[in-house]
């Protein structure tokens, strides 16, 4: 039983997803430390993964078209802003608009300052240190009357999200927000298994070591004393379910312990900690996800090259 003098929300999460039966998981938010968003940075860049350059494809030819859709006054945030690069296209085509605020919302401190120094020069930057539900909160507690408010939710992020859930969390933005804001939903789109999988486990290992990089972020904040040797990086295409799984499989049998946890965990050779799931779309799907949340689809735009779909979202 967890120690009623631990109260936080790693530690709470890491002890639930370790200690079960069955599946043992850990949820892929904690991936973003400041060496765990240095590494999918990295990630972005590499030719096996394509859906970062589709996103920025999409928002560099279609940045005005989308924001034209919402007149007057506007504040734009950004759910899991990282390093705010592919929304610098975004803001340039709101330069003319006046008393323009941009609220990056994210976990880590290091990708807020870096969108900060990147983004200032284009608008007043409020970086919000929160999860995505909270730092939505303080984005609608600071709005100013009749400010209308682009939500942009870039990436797929939504993929990582169970299909019920994802509709639940939709659901609960569209409650924090008001009649005419707009939500830009990224979406990465069903395509050949074999680019999936080479864009889930590239030939460089740079997406293993991201991985690999959650145990060590408990070994150096949890004490915990994974030996990461003994895990390796695994990939699986899901059809059915259209997604990917990221996996920790273990080699040989290990006990881990991580001490602020109180947890111990007797682990056998070949179980795997599921870390990650990536669901992706076809565009009737993400219609149908928008209207059980309360949203229209009021446009959509596809990069073609990768197959990543932008959609705008009306409340």
């Amino acid at each position: 039983m967890l120690a009623p003098a631990i109260d936080n929300e790693f530690v709470r999460e890491v002890h639930a997803g370790l200690s079960g039966f069955g599946q043992k998981t850990l949820p892929c938010r904690y991936f973003y430390d400041a060496v765990g968003s240095a590494l999918f940075e990295a990630i972005t860049h590499l030719a096996e993964y394509g859906l970062t350059r589709a996103d920025a494809r999409i928002l560099e030819a279609h940045a005005a078209e989308i924001t034209g859709s919402i007149p007057g006054p506007l504040a734009v945030a950004e759910l899991g802003s990282g390093s705010g690069i592919k929304t610098r296209a975004v803001l340039e085509s709101l330069h003319s608009r006046p008393g323009l605020t941009y609220f990056p919302i994210d976990v880590s401190a290091t990708a807020l300052a870096q969108c900060a120094r990147e983004l200032e020069s284009l608008a007043p930057v409020v970086p919000i240190e929160n999860s995505y539900l909270e730092g939505m909160r303080e984005v609608a507690s600071r709005r100013r009357a009749g400010e209308k408010l682009l939500l942009l939710f870039l990436g797929s992020t939504i993929g990582n999200f169970e299909p019920d859930a994802a509709v639940e969390f939709l659901c609960a933005l569209r409650s924090a927000m008001c009649p005419g804001d707009g939500l830009l939903l990224g979406t990465d789109l069903v395509k050949p298994v074999d680019r999936l999988l080479a864009a889930y486990d590239d030939a460089a290992g740079v997406t293993a070591a991201f991985n690999l990089n959650l145990l060590a972020r408990i070994n150096r904040e949890l004490a915990g004393n994974f030996n990461l040797r003994h895990f390796h990086h695994e990939a699986r295409y899901q059809a059915e379910a259209q997604r990917i799984e990221m996996h920790l499989r273990l080699r040989d049998r290990q006990t881990v312990q991580v001490g602020k946890a109180a947890l111990t965990v007797e682990f056998a050779a070949g179980e795997t900690i599921l870390t990650e799931v990536c669901h992706k779309f076809r565009r009737e799907q993400i219609a149908g996800m928008a209207g059980s949340a309360g949203f229209h689809l009021e446009g959509q735009w596809v990069d073609e090259e990768w197959g990543f779909a932008e959609s705008l979202l009306r409340v």
